[in-house]
């Protein structure tokens, strides 16, 4: 039997977040390759689970909202499929 993965830290959520904002930006940027993406890395982390308080995740992940990072349409479509909205 395998040991379930440990959750997956705020911190490094909000590093891959802005990993996938900096794709955005680069000139080999594909809305395709960005979605598909974004989604696989929703899923994972609904899978693994993030670790820490809600207030913890929130509170690493708002940054990003506030500066701009990750764009108000993918804030909601995180949160909401995080349970975190």
């Amino acid at each position: 039997m395998t040991s379930p993965e440990k959750p997956i830290l705020p911190s490094r959520v909000a590093a891959e977040l802005q990993k996938l904002a900096d794709f955005r930006k680069s000139p080999d940027f594909k809305a395709d390759e960005y979605e598909h993406r974004f989604s696989r890395m929703i899923s994972e982390l609904r899978d693994r689970r993030i670790g820490g308080s809600r207030e913890e995740i929130l509170g690493a992940l708002t940054p990003l909202k506030d500066s701009g990072v990750i764009t108000l349409p993918d804030w909601v479509r995180l949160t909401k499929q995080l349970g975190l909205a």
